[in-house]
């Protein structure tokens, strides 16, 4: 388990993190959001040792992070930072080597995830002759070429097109499930939301949010309901406890004082006829994000 302890960072008068603190736990994947200038890209510097804090630690499982620790990390930044004249399967190779693979392994774990990544016929091609979701993917092949055993990747779907996506997701969850501590940042909600089991949002310098996924959506839940059915829902209004925030036909959004008032709800929906679907309407990670930095 990583974790970050009581970070604090200023450049001049300017404090940029004030007592950042938060976990990544072993085999999942944490999902770090907040606004462009919030702190993301200062934190995971500090944690690959990039930058230094002017207080605070980064602790795996328990103990201060050294940088024998630090080589075991795949670290992707949100600026790429391949050679740009290099071909793509040398500077993979080259990067597994610096990170004491012997010679047939780094062959080996770059033809891989070439392939992996659909990039195997691109591998004699220049960094800079592949369009800019390419050199994307091939940021993310550099990363973890090596066999990282902890991943942090700022912005990693930045420039993908859906398929892509799609195969980026699909390696970096292989990862977590086999034991890794995965953070990632990116301003795609809505990938976040899918793939991270834990989230941490940061806004100006500190966290606002931290926790999984599930505890998240329940802490920032409200009560409110969402039901389908076949009759008209406009007789909703006319029920105690009732607020009616909108409907059309038999879809209805409303919220509800008590429990009592939302079985209420439920009960004369179905003396009225079939009930499709109800159920409590938990916030999306877009709507935490909006609510936790205001």
């Amino acid at each position: 388990m990583l974790e970050i302890r009581g970070i604090n960072k200023h450049y001049g008068a300017h404090q940029v993190l004030t007592d950042v603190g938060f976990t990544v736990g072993s085999g999942r994947m944490t999902g770090f959001v907040g606004a462009n200038g919030a702190g993301k890209t200062t934190t995971m510097r500090i944690i690959l040792g990039v930058l230094s804090a002017d207080s605070g630690e980064v602790l795996l499982d328990g103990t201060p992070l050294t940088d024998g620790d630090r080589r075991r990390f795949g670290y992707m930044p949100e600026e790429r930072g391949l050679y740009p004249k290099m071909k793509v399967g040398e500077q993979l190779v080259y990067l597994a080597r610096l990170h004491g693979l012997s010679p047939a392994a780094a062959k080996r774990n770059t033809d891989d995830l070439l392939e992996r990544l659909g990039l195997g016929e691109r591998a004699g091609d220049l960094v800079e002759a592949l369009s800019l979701g390419n050199q994307q993917r091939a940021q993310i092949a550099a990363a973890l070429v090596h066999d990282p055993e902890f991943l942090v990747l700022d912005e990693p779907f930045s420039g993908l097109d859906p398929i892509a996506v799609e195969v980026v997701l699909t390696v970096l969850q292989e990862h977590a499930a086999a034991g890794a501590p995965v953070l990632f940042s990116s301003h795609q909600l809505d990938l976040v939301e899918r793939l991270c089991d834990d989230l941490v949002i940061i806004a100006a310098g500190e966290i606002r949010a931290n926790g999984s996924r599930e505890r998240l959506r329940d802490q920032f839940s409200t009560p409110r309901f969402e039901i389908s059915t076949d009759a008209d829902a406009g007789w909703m209004r006319a029920v105690e406890g009732i607020t009616v925030i909108d409907f059309d036909g038999g879809e209805a959004v409303f919220e509800a004082d008590s429990d009592a008032a939302s079985q209420a709800v439920l009960r004369e929906a179905l003396s009225r006829g079939a009930v499709h679907s109800f159920g409590h309407l938990r916030p999306t990670l877009a709507s935490i994000f909006k609510e936790v930095v205001q």
